[in-house]
Formats: C-alpha cells, structure tokens, sequence
C-alpha cells in the first residue's frame, strides 16, 4: 500500500511542480514585459522631454549643452542630438556604443512613426529614436541610449521573489498534500489490509472508523462485510464439526462416492470394521477400493437404477465372517443433479449372534424340559398300565420320577435366578463377608462328595483375615458352582484344591483340579447357557449348563473378573479376582 501512496505523492508533487513552474514562467513572462514596456515609456517621456527643451532653448542657445548634460545625467541616458543627414550634432553620456549598428538602424528607420526602439546587446543598451519633424521636414533626430543593467537587476530580483515565492508555495503544499494524503489514503491502506486479510481467510481483521466520510463509509462497509463472513464462517465451521463429528463418530461404516465413481470419503467406523486405511480407498474408483463384489454389485445397481437399496451382506473379514445390513441411496442435488451415492454398512453380527443364542437357548430350554418330563411322562404310563401292582418295581420307577423332578426343579430355578441376575434392577446385599468362614462351610459341604467320588478336596487359606465387601449368599452359590464343577469334571483318585491369595485391594481365589480339561476353542464358550464340555456326562450328573452362567453374572455384579487356564486330561484352573472393597 506504501507503493500506492509514493505513487499518489509523486504525481501529486510532479503535477505541483509542473503547475509552480508554469506559473513561473508565465508570471516572469508578464513582469518581464511589463518592466521592458514600463522602460520603454520612459524612454519615449525622455524623448518627448529632450525634443521639448529643444524646441523651447533652441540648438543655438548657450544653455542648451549644460540643459542636456544635466538631464542626460537625470535620466541616466545617452543623449545623441543629429541632423538631417543623419550626423551627429551634439552628444552627451559614458556609455560606449556601436556606431555601426546605429547607422544600420537609422537607415532601416521609418520617419514616419513617431519613435523606433532597437537594442544592443553587446553593449547592453537599448536606443530609442524619435524624429524632430518641422513643416513636414525632418530638423533633427533624437537619439538616446540607456543602460538596460537596472532592467536586468529588475528582472533578476523578479525572478528570485518568483523563485522564493514558489518555492515556499511548493513546501506549504507539499506538506499539506502530505496531510491530506496521509488522511485519505490512511483508511484506504488499512482497507486495503483487511481486504488482503480477508481474503487469506482471517475474519478476525478489523479496520478503523475514524470518519464519516466516504472512506469512513468504505472502513464501515469492510467490517460489516468481515463480520458477516466470521459469523458465516463460525456458523459453516460449527454446522461442518457437527457433521464430521456425527460421521466420525456414528456406530455404522459410511462412504460416499462421487458422481464419476471415486471414494470421497470413508468414516472412522468403517475403517475400524473392514481394518483398512485412508490412503486404501480415498480417491480411488469404487470397484478398486471394494474387494468383495457383493458392495460392488450394490454400488453399480444404485448408478444404474438411481433408487436406494436394502440389502444383508454375509462378508468375510480376515478370519471371520460378518453380518452386514448395507443401505445405498443416490445423492441427488438442486435441479436432478446427480451428485453421488452414499453407502451405510450397519455391523449386525452381534445381533445375528444374539438372535442365534436366542435360537439355540429356547431349543436348549426345550430340550432339557423336554428330557425329564417325558421320563416323568414314560414312568407314570407305565405304573398306569400295571407296574403299580409289582412293589419294587413301582418304587424303582417313583424313584426316577422324582429324581427327574429334583432335576426339572433344579432347571427351572436356574432359569429364574440367571434371569433374575440378568434384569437391570438386580442387586445385592453387600456386606463384610469373611471369606475363611465362607470356605470352611463349603468344605463341610461338599467333603462327603469328595469321599464318595474318592477325591482329595484342599482348601489352602492365609492366616491374615480375609473380610471382602460382597453378598454372603451369592458368594457361596459362586464357590460352590465352581468347587462342584471341579469335583464332578475330575476323575477318581485325582485332586481338588484351593488357593487363596490376600492382596491389599483384592483376593485371587484359585480354584483347580486335575480333571479332563477344556480344549482351548471351548474355553471362551463355557459361559455361554447350557454349553457343556462333556454334554454326557454333565446331563448324567444332573447338570443343567447353566451354572458357570449364573456364576460369571454374579461375580461380574461384585465388580470382579473371573478366568479360565485348562489343559486336556491334565485339569483346570478357575482364577476369580474379588476386591476388598466396591467403589
């Protein structure tokens, strides 16, 4: 903007000076003409005045050298009296002349006029003749030569006050230019600035208001116009992180395809499902970027028929397949512009999984309903039919019947309990439980097990105490799942034991056996409802496949982990981590 106003300045002072200097010149000009016409006057007054004292002395009086003299010396002039004949009669001055050029101009002179003027430079004189003209005959001619020195003085002292005058005129103005200058192109600069700024999208910029004039109009014009833009900037910014944080951060994968097939844009979620990244598919034509045909086939169905589309998609992923419910629309625009598609990839495997669980838990439920109540059913035809009347036989099949009813009771209190654990308002009777006691009664318990199944059942505790924030109940029904389970799983002869660890903030309690094991697929399985390692000899046990279920929910609901490390034929360890207190 400095470039702006050194430009405006010098035409400023470069239009001053030519305008001074015309000036100048045109005012030397006028004084020049005026003082030579104001000397050439005077010379012709002189002239008038010498013919006057000759016409009224006479040429022959006696004073008339002495009048010449003293008015040749008045008038600071040469006075040149000559006859007809153009000789010189009488002259008086000091100045020297140049009779030739004098010759010259008298011959070239025209009596007719009253007076001639003619100059010698040389000598720096300027003449003047005038004719003494008597009954229509020339007498004489007067001729005088002045000095133009004073006029030269003149005209330099002219030209100096013209020059100091000017000169001083130039200054005032050019200060003043400055000022106005400085005035004028002080907001046009800062205007200027916050334009530049605007347009390098700083919207902050502001310039000042000083005046009301128009440049005050033009400053208030340029804030108005970067408030509108910070406010349309702030409102595109925020809706533009409203939008990005919703795609970002939305559950479901989302791309968007151009109208001439390139990816525009993937979202975190999809990259995160399908393991790819950015540079994987942005920019990149659809039927490179996709792998699998099936969201290629989508993609090419929506161009051709411009209608959205449903559809469930079963794709490998890796290892594993997933369950997609993918929904594709066309982007249309202003006026049926075809601006794209949007694709929606919705990650049902979860839900699959679920509504499988829920499949194989009714079938489960019905199966294991279905088994004791048709023995009940078997059984109670059969002493219909006559097996009452043989006693031992009766009691035998009473005896089955009411075992097959222990186990429909114990199967249907596992459901309501695992159902009651797993509704939201589930809660516990939290208390101070002491662990040693808990574990001395479950020895008690379930010794007489451990004898007839001829196992050896270990419970090693620490002397410290072992007091944990927890529901008396629950915890033995945790432990006694857990002890029971090792103890039917473990061949005869083989070892259950357990080990508590007392930490600060927790206890680890170990539970092991020397049992079959677990294979290392089932082991992520075996809380599942109804999973059994070994299906046979758990329904023979009276085991319904729910207990481990039942036992992860509660130690889940006491803020704990359990784990699971097993070999086969070589036993298991159940590893449950309880803290002293629940935060």
């Amino acid at each position: 903007m400095n470039k702006f106003r050194s430009r405006f300045l010098f035409a400023l002072i470069t239009l001053i000076i030519a305008v001074l200097v015309g000036l100048g010149l045109l005012l030397g000009q006028i004084f020049n003409n005026y003082y030579m016409n104001a000397f050439k006057d005077r010379m012709e007054r002189d002239a008038q005045l010498v013919k006057f004292l000759i016409g009224e002395e006479g040429k022959n009086s006696e004073s008339y050298p002495n009048l010449l003299t003293d008015l040749s010396h008045t008038i600071h002039s040469d006075i040149f009296i000559l006859d007809k004949n153009r000789k010189i009669d009488f002259s008086v001055g000091d100045n020297s002349y140049d009779e030739s050029l004098i010759k010259s101009q008298l011959a070239q002179f025209d009596y007719s006029k009253e007076g001639f003027h003619f100059s010698d430079p040389k000598n720096e004189l300027s003449y003047y003749i005038l004719p003494i003209i008597a009954n229509g005959h020339i007498t004489n001619i007067i001729l005088l030569a002045a000095p133009i020195d004073s006029l030269q003085k003149v005209n330099q002292q002219m030209w100096m006050v013209l020059v100091a005058s000017l000169g001083l005129a130039f200054i005032v103005i050019v200060l003043l230019g400055f000022r106005i200058t400085a005035q004028y192109t002080k907001p046009i600069e800062s205007a200027t600035k916050v334009a530049i700024e605007l347009a390098k999208g700083n919207y902050k910029a502001r310039t000042y208001e000083d005046h009301l004039d128009e440049t005050g109009m033009l400053s208030q014009s340029i804030n108005i116009l970067a408030r509108n833009l910070q406010d349309m900037t702030r409102a595109q910014e925020m809706q533009q992180d409203r939008l990005q944080t919703l795609i970002e951060n939305m559950g479901s994968g989302l791309i968007l395809i151009d109208g001439r097939g390139y990816v525009n844009l993937v979202n975190r979620a999809y990259k995160e499902i399908f393991e790819i990244k950015s540079v994987d598919f942005l920019y990149q034509l659809y039927y490179d970027a996709f792998k699998h045909q099936e969201i290629i086939d989508i993609i090419e169905e929506i161009f051709m028929t411009e209608v959205k589309v449903r559809r469930q998609l079963h794709i490998p992923i890796k290892i594993e397949r997933r369950h997609f419910e993918v929904y594709g629309a066309p982007i249309i625009g202003m006026n049926d512009e075809w601006k794209g598609i949007v694709l929606v990839f919705h990650d049902i495997t979860e839900l699959k999984k679920l509504e499988q669980m829920r499949k194989d838990f009714v079938a489960n439920v019905s199966h294991e309903l279905k088994t004791p109540i048709t023995s009940i059913k078997g059984f109670s035809e059969t002493l219909l039919d006559g097996a009452l009347s043989d006693e031992e036989t009766a009691e035998y099949f009473l005896a089955i019947i009411l075992k097959e009813s222990d186990r429909l009771q114990t199967l249907i209190q596992d459901l309501l309990d695992l159902s009651k654990i797993e509704q939201q308002g589930f809660e516990l009777s939290f208390r101070h439980c002491d662990l040693r006691e808990i574990f001395e009664e479950i020895h008690i318990l379930l010794k007489s097990k451990a004898i007839e199944k001829e196992l050896e059942l270990s419970v090693n505790l620490p002397e410290s105490d072992l007091f944990i924030m927890g529901d008396l109940y629950r915890l033995k029904q945790i432990f006694i799942n857990l002890i029971n389970n090792a103890l039917t799983y473990t061949p005869k002869g083989g070892t259950v034991w357990v080990n508590v660890e007392n930490h600060s903030e927790y206890v680890l309690i170990m539970i092991s056996d020397t049992g079959i094991g677990i294979t290392e697929e089932e082991i992520p399985r075996i809380f599942e409802r109804f999973y059994r390692v070994d299906k046979a000899r758990s329904r023979n046990s009276g085991g319904t496949g729910l207990g481990l279920a039942i036992v992860k929910h509660l130690i889940e609901a006491h803020k704990g982990q359990i784990s699971v490390r097993s070999e086969i034929n070589k036993g298991t360890t159940f590893t449950v981590k309880l803290y002293k207190e629940i935060k």
